[in-house]
């Protein structure tokens, strides 16, 4: 079979179709699988060896309908499910199946505070759109490749030796989901070990902030590598602290532990730490029981109600428990 899947975004939605990519591998014999993405996240699958060609656009499906029905594929499965695909599943006139969004009980979450929601990961929601093609998903962790140039040593650059420090993932892409930085100086004076902040340049100046108020070894690490030299260095680390963000994903397919913390969206919405069979490798820390939450499935650059409870009123103490300093 020629296969293609499609992912358009984002960062940790694409790492959690990495299960699937494998299991159409190995499940079916002599399969080509080709990823159809934005151009912007195509490196997050480089090096995977499940995937043989990875098909990018910069703004519209458009830009490359004519080439995709030219490679005669077999299947699509659709694990973005949106007016896009939609579209683009009838441009081709193929065989295609797609998994279940759910966007009317994740409506319901948000607008009433009514969980419907199956208690069912997002990665096995992804399964059920292979199922009809003979696809059983094998608990195994996604996959995120590292090339041996990409990856950071730590021993040489940051003076700190594998496994003996934690790092924090400080950046997202909403504030609302985002740890302020009251409740991170709290978190690292706890910490007794060497810290290693991580994230892009968009955070390199809130990374500042942190180090400066700081006794502790905290490295700043933000900006200064690629997303998969960040990577890296949370690989080798003992835990990773981070909000629901895409490298809490990342981390899961490196066998990492993780300590998460959850400001505006919930667990419920199916998007936890993907470790299948193995609850002891995350935490979740949240405030429970907040008329306000979840006030967004995605998020907002600032709390809609001013007082961001959701995050002030995270218990610190529970946090670096976890952490196991």
């Amino acid at each position: 079979m020629k296969i293609l899947v499609v992912r358009f975004s984002s960062i940790g939605d694409i790492v959690l179709t990495t299960p699937v990519l494998r299991c159409l591998k190995q499940q079916l014999e002599n399969t080509e699988i080709h990823f159809f993405t934005k151009k912007q996240f195509s490196s997050i699958l480089e090096g995977n060896s499940d995937v043989d060609k990875i098909i990018t656009m910069t703004d519209s499906i458009n830009e490359v309908v004519e080439s995709l029905k030219a490679e005669k594929y077999d299947h699509v499965v659709d694990l973005h499910n949106n007016i896009r695909t939609l579209s683009l599943k009838k441009k081709l006139n193929l065989p295609a199946t797609t998994f279940p969004k759910l966007n009317w009980k994740k409506w319901l979450l948000v607008k009433f505070k009514k969980n419907r929601m199956p208690d069912v990961h997002v990665v096995d929601r992804y399964f059920e759109a292979v199922r009809s093609i003979g696809i059983k998903k094998d608990n195994g962790l996604g996959v995120f490749n590292i090339s041996d140039d990409e990856k950071v040593n730590v021993q040489k650059e940051l003076g700190i030796a594998p496994k003996e420090f934690i790092c924090i993932a400080i950046g997202a892409k909403f504030i609302t989901k985002q740890m302020p930085k009251e409740l991170l100086i709290s978190i690292i004076k706890g910490v007794n070990k060497p810290i290693v902040l991580i994230g892009d340049d968009t955070d390199e100046s809130f990374a500042v902030e942190l180090t400066s108020s700081s006794a502790q070894k905290v490295y700043n690490a933000c900006g200064k590598y690629s997303l998969k030299g960040s990577a890296s260095i949370v690989g080798q680390c003992s835990k990773l602290l981070t909000n629901d963000t895409g490298m809490m994903h990342i981390a899961t397919c490196l066998n990492i532990p993780v300590v998460s913390v959850w400001g505006n969206t919930v667990p419920e919405l199916g998007m936890y730490p993907y470790y299948p069979g193995r609850k002891e490798m995350y935490s979740i820390h949240e405030v429970k029981d907040l008329s306000c939450r979840p006030c967004s499935k995605i998020g907002y650059q600032k709390c809609p109600k001013g007082h961001f409870k959701c995050m002030n009123q995270q218990n610190v103490h529970e946090i670096v428990a976890d952490l196991g300093l």
